[in-house]
């Protein structure tokens, strides 16, 4: 198993939600965010924020230096 920072697997964490919670919508017209903030708009919003940001993160970071070594194809362990 590969060993992230703590970034990443915040970021991972963040945009599984957000991926779960669209899976949810999709299969089953359940918003998981929307049940897990008790109706409130607000928190909605800032939460889909957040997981959209989240996104953009992963997408511009790359690879960090501390997750170099698990993440870098020449630089993965056998």
């Amino acid at each position: 198993m590969r060993s992230y920072c703590g970034v990443h697997k915040g970021l991972f964490g963040l945009v599984w939600l957000g991926a779960l919670n669209w899976g949810l919508i999709g299969a089953f017209n359940f918003n998981l965010v929307h049940w897990l903030l008790q109706s409130s708009v607000m928190a909605e919003r800032v939460a889909y924020i957040v997981v959209g940001v989240a996104a953009l993160l992963m997408l511009a970071s790359g690879v960090c230096k501390k997750c170099k070594m698990c993440c870098d194809p020449a630089g993965m362990k056998k």
